[in-house]
């Protein structure tokens, strides 16, 4: 039996954000049934996207017809949660905004998911995930090529943490309350909003003491050698992140760098510091060092390519990756429930 056991998601979208969040509530037990196809032009993701929609139920239904309209609210009566992620005042127009539902269920929780928000001066925006990323600060704070170009970040953190898991803790914060009111909500999830608050550290900072976030500015944007990645011999990466003094001590001593223990901070030797590991890193493949440094408390791990993600014998003592069998495509396998206390 999974968390979210009995509660049932109508889940009106196809992609972004509010796709991700149905899929987070599928594995921790919420019956989804995925709506479609919704008005206007839609993306149809591939037969592998958002884990197959493993265990969720799909309905044809179209909005604009009295007979699907019809369907559409008897499947409102027995639900618990709706997501959209049209454009806002698009769900006005097709008669089922939060008000339309919330006349026939007053305990339906309803998310609108959206790049912007319902309102203010970006609301009409188009945008996908890089956008989002761009507006909230993030690509502005993040390491730079020569050229000094932001960069394109390597997963959509805009789509899955700023949208896609803000909607899951809103949601979830909403059925806790209904538990004990049975008020339902109506919840205003903005892709852009979350990547504020994923910004929260570097913006307070700034509003706080007038310091401005910049690549390479504090301790976690790459101002310390102790904080960095590194290539070895095998032109391989590992990471470094020894943040606190003693699993600094602990690295410089593992590396024959001693002296550099009791100048983790002082910024005239940063450069001389970091062309030291870069040097004594280059003398070793990536994964000799990994070995050593990973189990002695030296915050160091390896930067691994997706081939080495899905065979990392951690992940697969953790029972992150499932199989999966499509009608056409056959077995495959695919990320499972790797959200603390997901499925079932």
């Amino acid at each position: 039996m999974g968390l979210l056991d009995g509660i049932t998601v109508l889940d009106l979208s196809t992609v972004g954000p509010a796709a991700r969040a149905s899929r987070w509530l599928a594995d921790y037990g919420a019956h989804v049934v995925k709506v479609g196809a919704p008005a206007g032009l839609q993306i149809e993701p591939p037969f592998y996207a958002y884990s197959a929609h493993r265990g969720m139920a799909r309905v044809g239904i179209d909005l604009k017809s009295d007979e699907g309209m019809s369907e559409f609210m008897s499947l409102v009566d027995s639900a618990d949660v709706v997501i959209e992620s049209f454009r806002p005042g698009v769900v006005d127009r097709l008669g089922i905004a939060y008000d339309d539902l919330r006349a026939r269920t007053p305990s339906i929780v309803y998310c609108s998911t959206s790049g912007y928000g319902q309102d203010g001066l970006r609301s009409q925006w188009a945008g996908h995930d890089l956008n989002y990323l761009a507006i909230g600060g993030f690509l502005d704070v993040s390491g730079r090529g020569p050229d000094m170009r932001p960069p394109i970040p390597g997963a959509t953190v805009a789509d899955s943490a700023g949208g896609g898991m803000h909607a899951v803790i809103a949601i979830l914060a909403a059925l806790v309350r209904r538990a004990s009111t049975g008020e339902g909500a109506y919840l205003d999830v903005s892709a852009a909003d979350g990547v504020l608050a994923l910004m929260a550290l570097a913006v307070d900072e700034y509003l706080a003491v007038g310091t401005m976030p910049a690549p390479g500015h504090g301790m976690l944007t790459g101002r310390y050698a102790c904080y960095g990645v590194y290539g070895c011999s095998d032109a391989q990466w590992l990471t470094v992140a020894a943040i606190e003094p003693r699993f600094w001590a602990n690295l410089c001593n593992a590396v024959g760098l001693e002296k550099w223990v009791e100048h983790q901070t002082d910024d005239e030797v940063q450069g001389a510091i970091r062309a030291d590991l870069e040097k004594v890193f280059r003398t070793r493949p990536r994964d000799e060092w990994v070995a050593e440094l990973g189990p002695a408390d030296t915050c160091v791990a390896p930067v691994l390519a997706v081939p080495e993600v899905v065979n990392d014998p951690q992940y697969a003592a953790r029972g992150a990756f499932v199989d999966a069998e499509h009608p056409d495509h056959g077995t495959f396998r695919q990320v499972g429930y790797v959200l603390a206390g997901s499925g079932s």
